[in-house]
């Protein structure tokens, strides 16, 4: 059935290794906006109406603080938590520290969306083209359809100049549909080419026009039905790998494997920019005091 509600769920339970603290609270303006605030400034005026935040409780007093009065009145708010024990007892080990990966976190969402929604990194500017258009396509989808969508970037306008990156790597059909996809976990500019390392550990070129995920799906809520049994072939195959992170990508894939549901790349000139390390930050600083001064956004967005 079609749903005139339409939810957007934030992937903010990560822990920032590589930048060095908690991105996703980091302030970028002088006004104190974190880059979440933006996506969640702009998904409000593209339509959406419902905000799931997937946090972890070490912070959750401090995201809330920052969060609850800005959205209150504006859309209905569900917080998530995404911990290291959120799998069944057998998995659970206590030397593990890092978060399973985003599609454990999208997992531990289920109960929370039974709409159509959107999926977002909590440290990636999407702009608001690109949530205008994913918006459309949620909205014109029936709840109980295995028509999904992604919003896909060029990798050139995606890596970072400070270290490696990790990104989806995507086929996409003459058509506009989504055909494979690779999570490709350390991509990196060397020497002004790009390159990935293969499953040796050796770099390999990689062309800069490829299109890319950037974590901005769309789905209904059949997309659980693919997630859950996956996740638990994982867990089991993975039980001593205590860095062993389960992708979103990799969920994606067993879903066009299945030849069940599509994934429609949907085109956006949105644009995007984000943080991996605490050197990107002041390009990200720069490129949000630029939109500001060409009132793309006031300068109090709240």
């Amino acid at each position: 059935m079609l749903n005139n509600k339409i939810t957007l769920v934030v992937l903010a339970a990560g822990m920032g290794s590589r930048y060095g603290g908690l991105k996703q609270m980091d302030s970028f303006t002088d006004e104190g906006d974190t880059i979440i605030d933006f996506s969640v400034y702009d998904a409000l005026r593209a339509g959406f109406n419902k905000f799931v935040f997937i946090i972890r409780k070490s912070f959750e007093k401090e995201f809330k603080k920052i969060f609850d009065k800005k959205l209150q009145g504006k859309a209905e708010v569900v917080y998530v938590f995404q911990e290291l024990d959120c799998v069944p007892a057998e998995y659970v080990n206590a030397e593990r520290v890092k978060p399973w990966g985003t599609g454990h976190a999208l997992l531990v969402a289920k109960d929370a969306v039974q709409e159509n929604f959107a999926v977002i990194n909590a440290d990636d500017f999407y702009g608001v083209e690109a949530f205008q258009v994913m918006a459309k396509a949620l909205l014109d989808k029936n709840t109980d359809d295995y028509e999904f969508t992604m919003i896909g970037y060029l990798l050139k306008n995606t890596v970072s100049d400070f270290g490696f990156v990790s990104r989806g790597e995507c086929q996409v059909s003459p058509t506009g549909y989504l055909t494979t996809i690779v999570e490709r976990t350390h991509i990196e500019k060397i020497q002004g080419e790009i390159k990935r390392k293969d499953a040796a550990d050796n770099f390999i070129s990689i062309d800069e026009n490829t299109i890319v995920s950037m974590n901005f799906w769309g789905f209904t809520p059949k997309y659980f039905e693919f997630g859950t049994q996956l996740f638990q072939s994982f867990l089991e195959s993975n039980k001593e790998n205590l860095k062993a992170e389960f992708y979103i990508p990799s969920v994606v894939s067993e879903i066009l494997n299945s030849g069940k549901a599509t994934v429609e790349v949907l085109k956006s000139d949105a644009q995007w920019f984000g943080v991996t390390y605490k050197e990107d930050k002041e390009v990200v600083l720069k490129a949000i005091q630029n939109l500001k001064e060409l009132n793309i956004y006031p300068k109090k967005l709240w």
